[in-house]
């Protein structure tokens, strides 16, 4: 008995040290300021990532987003130097026919807010505006170096928001690769148009299901603090065995409603949607999902706003800074999926 429990410890260490590893590594991404964690940067590391872990990793550049009319992600990277990147990797762990588990990381790499430009107080901050990017690069190597008998896709959408001269305006309107047009009533709600091509990319893959991971609102600091992430969906199944996952990881979700109110807040007049709701409405975390909703397909799908989480959490297991938030929660919803 003592050697089948020495035996069962040690499998256990090492996929403990494995799981750490990740985390780690997503947290000295988000460390890296904003002049040297370009979008370049972050496809250079998750390729060499994906090298080391047999996982596949392809960069689509500029010009293959053209092609593929990403309208709303190449909006918000019009106003940087930096040129965009479109990060994929793809794990299959299972037969290929086995529909696949697409999580998407948005990967804003630093936001000044662009045209509507952030105050000067606290936007250092914003390099961490790549966490749910981060998280997302950081799972695909733990999953493949746990060789989870799953297969899972991650998209990184990884932009610069900058207000140079080429950025976009208020007032402007872009078309999303969906098609769908979009009203951007504010620059500095950008997350959302990077997302909303990364999601409709996602679905390339046919996927089972599709959970997104973004830095995406302040107002989440509001309801939860720093003590739950926000998660928003179309299937309470889903929401259900990530609030499971969540108890057992200490890495909290919490779920938001909604409502059919928040999802006609974001109608434009003169587009399809807009990418703010007019002054007060509120509920700006869940208007965040609710401009999500129309992009992400009629699986299975979970918006978890980490912008409480990702950064500044001071708890007795994460550093100063970037947390590494949503990688253990993560492994352990994908365990669960595979049984």
């Amino acid at each position: 008995a003592s050697k089948a429990r020495q035996t069962a410890v040690e499998k256990s260490n090492a996929r403990a040290e494995k799981i750490v590893a990740a985390v780690h590594f997503a947290r000295d991404l988000i460390s890296h300021p904003g002049n040297t964690a370009t979008p370049t940067f972050l496809a250079n590391h998750t390729k060499k990532m994906a090298r080391k872990n047999k996982i596949t990793c392809k960069v689509l550049g500029k010009q293959e987003m053209e092609k593929l009319g990403m309208g709303a992600l190449l909006g918000v990277s019009r106003g940087s130097h930096e040129p965009p990147a479109l990060i994929v990797m793809e794990y299959f762990g299972a037969s290929k026919k086995k529909a696949p588990t697409v999580i998407v990381g948005k990967g804003v790499t630093f936001d000044s807010g662009g045209i509507s430009l952030k105050p000067g107080a606290g936007m250092d901050e914003m390099k961490m505006d790549m966490s749910g990017a981060a998280t997302t690069i950081a799972t695909l190597q733990a999953v493949a170096s746990l060789k989870l008998p799953l297969n899972v896709i991650g998209i990184v959408p990884a932009v610069e928001n900058m207000p140079g001269g080429s950025a976009i305006k208020p007032g402007d309107i872009l078309t999303s690769m969906s098609g769908k047009t979009i009203e951007v009533l504010n620059t500095d709600a950008e997350g959302r148009l990077v997302l909303a091509d990364a999601l409709c990319y996602a679905q390339h893959y046919n996927p089972k299901e599709v959970i997104d991971l973004a830095t995406l609102t302040g107002a989440v600091l509001m309801a939860l603090g720093h003590e739950s992430a926000a998660v928003i969906g179309n299937n309470p199944a889903m929401i259900q065995r990530l609030k499971d996952a969540g108890d057992a990881t200490g890495e909290r979700v919490w779920e938001l409603p909604l409502w059919e109110e928040f999802e006609k807040a974001v109608k434009s007049d003169i587009a399809d949607l807009k990418n703010i709701a007019s002054p007060g409405v509120g509920a700006g975390t869940i208007i965040g999902a609710a401009f999500l909703k129309p992009f992400a397909g009629d699986q299975p799908w979970t918006h978890i706003d980490i912008a409480g989480m990702a950064w500044g959490c001071d708890k007795p297991y994460t550093n100063k800074g970037a947390s590494g938030y949503g990688v253990r929660l993560l492994i352990n919803y994908l365990e669960h999926r595979k049984r």
